[in-house]
């Protein structure tokens, strides 16, 4: 009797497993047909658009860029207009472009900044519904003592309630869109056609990297199990690799018997959004101590763990005092950094994350000889050093170069942002070039660096001196800490020991710069 009900469980899960997969079939037969229409017309039309706009135009001419900026700033509403239809993958892609700033056209960027992150797809009750009756077999109200069906915010592959366990806890509770697991798989294959298709018509357009990452990163987004290993994983590294700033580093505590692949439980954290100025400063907590501390959390990611969270935007980081402090400085309270939202990770492997390290020192020090030399390592080439420099920096050569203490420094104004914005215009080839060489993992960190700057300019009005003092620091650590890895002879030793002496000199003079700056800052105001 056991063996025959052994058998009849078998074949009742091979049933149950072929007709989802006969269903899942039909679904993508039915979504594919309307998605590649809309695709291949919005690809069309675009084409066209540049095709006759530009027709007959000197390039470099004032007519030729006055149609050029009309093409994109249409072609960005239409891009616009297909994500929100098509949902999904569509809206991450808007997500990426709208980070990527001065390496997609202006246009793009301020077009998907201002909504892709505002209007995200909400998916109904009944959806929420089917997906727990899909993942735990039972509804939200049995699972939890209470659930509200009404999210608190969504996102292009989720939304998110509240609830509370049976023993009283508060949780958050992250629900994917129920549709992403029959669209994903056609929306990356449709997307990357698209893209193709463009860059056969237009070979200065290349953005099939952006394709590759996206079909690599979207199974690991979408596989929440994934993103709970990587928050639990991030917290260990700052507790093992960066202990001292270990306790104004947050993640929020997973609920593993309440999660799922497409459900996540978590800590509900009551905090600021990072960016939310007037919030943090009514907690007591200075914004550009809020700077800093962002600016501290991924430098040590990126050039010490080699563990990095990619997706650093303003609704992925929240602010709260540090816990159980009653250190103030001048009145003002510690912050305490939570982080969200660790589905995009990326790793470093040792020689890039040293060469890239390198690199942001020499951008510190405005050394030109090691700034070239280390983006030859990444793969920029000889030919484009000071370009890759200029899309890190969002600075022009002559001031990367400059031996200034503040040639990084970007204040935010309009004068700023136009020059780098004519650079970008005047170099859109190379620097489609230079993208096409980078490895992947370099262009992640791009976007990264884009987010974090777009919340330092919240935070601050522009990127500040002392986050590149900090950059530069932990930079110059992690260079210093391989070297010592690799010479272990006496000789050696005292070289890197003189050599870390000299690093303190030099960042002990660029604190009184510092101080000097913010002295005259404060009796000027």
């Amino acid at each position: 009797m056991s063996m025959e009900n052994g058998r009849r469980i078998a074949q009742s899960r091979q049933t149950e497993k072929f007709r989802w997969s006969r269903g899942k079939s039909i679904k993508i037969c039915t979504h594919l047909p309307p998605r590649l229409l809309r695709d291949t017309a919005t690809a069309a039309t675009v084409a066209f658009d540049y095709q006759y706009s530009l027709w007959g135009l000197e390039p470099g001419t004032p007519a030729w860029l006055s149609a050029k900026h009309d093409a994109h700033l249409r072609s960005a509403n239409r891009l616009q207009e297909l994500c929100f239809r098509n949902g999904g993958i569509y809206i991450k892609l808007g997500q990426h472009i709208a980070q990527l700033e001065y390496v997609v056209p202006e246009e793009y960027v301020q077009t998907m900044r201002a909504s892709m992150l505002k209007r995200c797809p909400v998916s109904s009750y009944e959806q929420v519904c089917q997906v727990f009756g899909k993942d735990m077999g039972e509804s939200p109200e049995t699972v939890f003592a209470e659930f509200d069906p009404v999210p608190l915010a969504s996102a292009s592959l989720a939304q998110v309630h509240a609830a509370r366990t049976h023993d009283g806890q508060k949780v958050a509770v992250k629900v994917q869109h129920d549709h992403l697991t029959d669209t994903s798989v056609i929306d990356i294959a449709t997307v990357g056609l698209i893209v193709n298709t463009l860059h056969y018509i237009f070979p200065t357009f290349d953005y099939r990297w952006l394709v590759d990452e996206i079909r690599e990163s979207a199974p690991k987004e979408l596989d929440f199990l994934n993103e709970a290993k990587n928050s639990e994983k991030c917290l260990q590294n700052f507790r093992r690799l960066s202990p001292h700033i270990a306790e104004s580093i947050y993640v929020p505590k997973v609920y593993w018997t309440l999660t799922s692949s497409r459900i996540l439980t978590m800590e509900f954290m009551d905090a600021k959004e990072v960016t939310d100025v007037n919030g943090i400063k009514q907690l007591g907590i200075r914004p550009v101590d809020v700077s800093n501390l962002v600016s501290k959390a991924f430098s040590e990611m990126i050039f010490k763990h080699g563990f990095v969270h990619c997706d650093p935007h303003a609704a992925n980081m929240m602010i709260r005092p540090l816990p159980q402090d009653s250190r103030k400085t001048f009145g003002w309270r510690r912050p305490q950094l939570i982080l969200l939202d660790h589905g995009l990770y990326k790793e470093l492997d040792y020689t890039t994350r040293i060469s890239y390290a390198s690199l942001w020192k020499a951008l510190v020090f405005a050394d030109a000889k090691s700034i070239k030399e280390n983006s030859v390592k990444l793969g920029a080439g000889e030919d484009l050093h000071a370009l890759f420099a200029g899309v890190l920096t969002m600075r022009p050569w002559k001031s990367v170069i400059d031996p200034s203490v503040d040639h990084l420094v970007l204040d935010g104004n309009n004068t700023d942002r136009s020059e780098v914005q004519m650079y970008a215009s005047l170099y859109f080839s190379q620097i489609s070039e230079l993208l096409r060489r980078l490895p992947r993992v370099i262009l992640l960190m791009l976007k990264t660096n884009d987010c974090l700057r777009a919340v330092n300019h919240a935070l601050v009005g522009g990127t500040s001196l002392e986050s590149f003092v900090i950059i530069g620091r932990i930079s110059s650590e992690a260079v210093l800490e391989a070297k010592r890895r690799s010479n272990r002879s006496f000789l050696n030793k005292l070289i890197i020991w003189l050599e870390e002496i000299l690093l303190e000199a030099r960042f002990f003079s660029l604190k009184l710069v510092l101080c000097f700056m913010q002295l005259k800052k404060l009796l000027a105001s």
